[in-house]
Parts: C-alpha cells; sequence; structure tokens
C-alpha cells in the first residue's frame, strides 16, 4: 500500500492541471503558473501519465505500429528493436535519442543511423513533438556548414548520376560511411528515390550490363573474368580473327568468349577496316602475279584462312583461278588434284605399265587417278596406247 502513495499524491497534485489542459487551449506554461507548479514537470508528468492527452491536443493519434522500410537483416532487427520502439514511444519522449540507445546499451549513432534507414518516419515525428512540447536538449539540429560544404559535391554527383555511393565517395574524396550518414540525416528525398530505383532494377529482368542493380552496386563482370578475356576482347575489336582463331591464340575457350561477348558487350561493334581497303592490296598483287594465297597472306600480314574466305566470298572467279590450273587443252584442274597424280600420269604416258598397277605402285585409287586422266588429260591416253603399239 505505502508504494502506491506517491503516485496517488502526484496525480493528485496535478489533477488541477490536467484538467485545464484537457478543456481549454491555455499553454503548458499558463496552465502551470495558475496551479503553481513547474512547467517541466508538469510537461513530464502528462508525458508520461497521460500521454493520450498530449497526443490529443498536438493533432497526432497513436496507431501502435512501427513500419519498417527497406530491408534489414534479423540480428539487427533483434538488436534494435526495443530502442526502436521506445523512439515512438511518449514514455521517452523527454529522452534523446543517444539516451534512449544508453537505456538499451545499443551505440547512439548506430540507432540513429538504423531508424534513419528502415524507420525513417520515426526521428521526424519524435523531434516535432519534442519541439512542440517545448523540450530542448541543446543539441544542434540539422547540418553543421562545414559538413554541408565537405559533402555538396557528393550529394550534387549522387542526386544526378548513376554512380554508386561508393564510386562518388571515391570521385569526391569523401569517406563512404560518412557520406551515407549525411544523406540520411539530410537528404532523405535523395535516398528514397536512389532506394526506389533499386527496387526497379531488382525487378528489371535480365540484368544490363553496367546498369544499378538492387543491392545498389553495378551489374559487372568480375575482375578475374575480365583479365581472363581482356586480349580475346582486344583481338575481336581490332582483327578480323573468328572466335576460334582469337580462342586459340589467347587460350580460352570459344563457347566461354561467345558467353562473355553476349553478356557483357552485346551491341559491341568490331572496329576492323573495311574488308575491300584491308584486303585491297593483297587482291590486287594476287591478281597481277597469281601465286599460293597463303604466299601472299604472309606478305601483306594477313591470316591466311581469313584471306581465303574473303576471296571466296568477295573474289569467286579469282579464288577458282588460283584454287586450278588451265591443263594442255583449256581446261582447268584443281592444283591439288594436279599435285597428287602428277607422277602418275607422267609414268602412265612414259612406260608400258598399266594404270592399275601404277595406282597400287603409288598408292593410288585406280577409278580415281583413271577418272582424273580421262578428264583432264586424254592425250595421255593416246600417248600410252602409241607406246604400247610401238613396242
Amino acid at each position: 500500500m505505502t508504494d502506491s502513495l506517491p503516485t496517488l499524491t502526484l496525480h493528485q497534485k496535478y489533477a488541477q492541471a490536467v484538467t485545464l489542459y484537457t478543456s481549454t487551449e491555455r499553454s503548458l506554461k499558463d496552465i502551470a503558473g495558475e496551479c503553481g507548479v513547474s512547467a517541466t514537470a508538469l510537461g513530464a508528468y502528462l508525458r508520461r501519465y497521460r500521454r493520450e492527452l498530449v497526443l490529443r491536443r498536438n493533432g497526432m493519434e497513436e496507431d501502435g505500429c512501427i513500419k519498417a522500410a527497406g530491408r534489414q537483416t534479423a540480428p539487427a532487427h533483434a538488436k534494435y528493436k526495443e530502442a526502436v520502439a521506445a523512439c515512438d514511444m511518449m514514455e521517452y519522449i523527454d529522452l534523446n535519442v543517444s539516451q534512449v540507445a544508453r537505456k538499451f546499451r545499443v551505440d547512439g549513432t548506430a540507432l540513429a543511423n538504423f531508424m534513419r534507414t528502415h524507420y525513417p518516419d520515426i526521428p521526424v515525428r519524435r523531434e516535432a513533438l519534442r519541439r512542440k512540447l517545448g523540450i530542448n536538449d541543446n543539441i544542434r539540429r540539422g547540418a553543421r556548414p562545414e559538413c554541408s560544404e565537405q559533402y555538396a559535391g557528393a550529394v550534387e554527383l549522387y542526386r544526378t548520376s548513376e554512380l554508386t555511393l561508393d564510386e562518388v565517395a571515391e570521385l569526391c574524396r569523401v569517406s563512404v560511411s560518412g557520406l551515407g550518414q549525411h544523406l540520411r540525416y539530410y537528404h532523405r528525398d535523395i535516398v528514397d528515390r536512389k532506394r526506389c530505383e533499386r527496387e526497379q532494377a531488382l525487378a528489371r529482368r535480365p540484368k544490363q550490363a553496367g546498369r544499378l542493380v538492387g543491392n545498389g552496386s553495378r551489374h559487372l563482370p568480375l575482375p578475374a573474368t575480365v583479365e581472363r578475356y581482356a586480349g580475346a576482347l582486344d583481338l575481336y575489336r581490332g582483327t578480323a580473327l573468328t572466335l576460334k582463331e582469337i580462342a586459340r591464340r589467347t587460350g580460352v575457350t570459344v563457347e566461354g568468349f561467345r558467353a562473355y561477348l553476349n553478356q557483357w558487350h552485346p551491341g559491341l561493334q568490331r572496329t576492323v577496316s573495311a574488308p575491300s581497303v584491308k584486303y585491297g592490296a593483297a587482291v590486287g598483287s594476287l591478281k597481277a602475279a597469281p601465286r599460293p594465297i597463303a604466299h601472299v597472306a604472309k606478305e601483306f600480314g594477313l591470316q591466311a584462312e581469313a584471306f581465303r574466305q574473303y576471296l571466296h566470298k568477295h573474289e569467286p572467279e579469282l579464288a577458282r583461278q588460283l584454287a586450278t590450273t588451265r591443263t594442255t587443252d583449256g581446261r582447268r584442274v584443281a592444283h591439288g588434284s594436279r599435285e597428287k597424280y602428277a607422277e602418275a600420269v607422267h609414268l602412265y604416258r612414259t612406260t608400258p605399265e598399266d594404270l592399275k598397277s601404277i595406282a597400287r605402285r603409288l598408292g593410288l585409287t585406280y577409278n580415281s587417278v583413271g577418272g582424273y586422266i580421262r578428264r583432264n588429260h586424254p592425250e595421255v591416253i593416246e600417248a600410252h596406247k602409241r607406246l604400247l603399239a610401238g613396242n
């Protein structure tokens, strides 16, 4: 019973003041003066025991619900939830955030940052109510001029670009944590807009190379991946080599390099010269003095297979001529076939040995060498007949 007496006496002490506070619009100071009590003590009493009256007079409602903005980890939520709830309660309105933090054994700056990140309405609502109640803790509000000046460039760059917080901090030579805290405290509009952009990026599929993703970073390849394909990318940009040739020269796989290009450089244009410019001199030289394509490619510093493919596509008649030679009667014969069957043709022309024996001795197919001679060297058949008749 004795424990309840002080409380009962306290309520009796402020009964008249509570009646005036409820039924009039007079200031707390006037009411306290009339009732012979301290204005500070009356304010503390009302905030602790008659919270609903204070909220009603200040046009505020107590919905009993704290809504979180943004994502937070389970450990962080568990660590700060009681302190956050206290900051939104009338019972603790006399305490500033640092004092609330000490009461719940957490760091004051960390608690303030946590609320501004996940519960941004609480600090705003709390400070507005404290000002209305005339609570002054002699703590300076707002950004200090030197602080605003320090971060002015970084804030503007972050506001007007797609650079990440880390990139802005590095460019402006300020601390990432300091810039982040400055933005949360004094540029909430930018923080909210960036969060909205990250949420949109999170929903964007597929991810776009170089664009921001849900965590605020850029969608970029790992440094090791960039290094692995750097040489191949240079060749792809600056030469007409095929992917297969590029992969062979740089020691990467064709599939891996193709996937790298598709994911990270989908719109990359190859900056090699136009084919007609690149191969023009070599083509002119070949037309003037026909010779093996590989020799000309080496002479002009070209890749032989790429040059051969260009000729077949853009100079088909020249490619056909280079691949063949004319026989005595004007027929064109492929260089490879001529070299392959040259000895057999010579033996058949100059000896009485039959063609089947010659083919077997030289490791050739009889039907193939016979067809070649019939199509391209009918004069050799006549020469062989004359040779047999003479014997």
